[in-house]
């Protein structure tokens, strides 16, 4: 069965405000139960010129069940707390 993912690429414009994002956000996760893969940290560009800048990788069971997360209450709370903190790029990708 698929696995279905969501990839985030997010440029921090107000660290203190995303910090808070990231609690809500944290609980959002938890009470989903993704599977956080990559959650930050260093990133090395190997090929081409894209610079994604703080990444997220968040595993869920199902294409279907990453794409209802990201409408989820818990979730829409941490959006509204993200609001001009950060750009956010995320997409919803299948996998395996």
């Amino acid at each position: 069965m698929a696995c279905g993912y969501i990839i985030a690429s997010v440029t921090v414009t107000r660290p203190e405000q995303y910090e808070e994002y990231r609690k809500w956000s944290t609980e959002a996760i938890n009470t989903h139960g993704a599977e956080v893969c990559v959650r930050g940290g260093k990133v090395e560009v190997l090929e081409g010129d894209w610079n994604p800048g703080r990444t997220v990788v968040l595993k869920f069971p199902s294409f279907e069940a990453a794409r209802a997360f990201h409408d989820t209450p818990e979730y829409r709370k941490a959006r509204q707390v993200r609001e001009g903190a950060a750009i956010m790029r995320m997409v919803c990708v299948e996998g395996v």
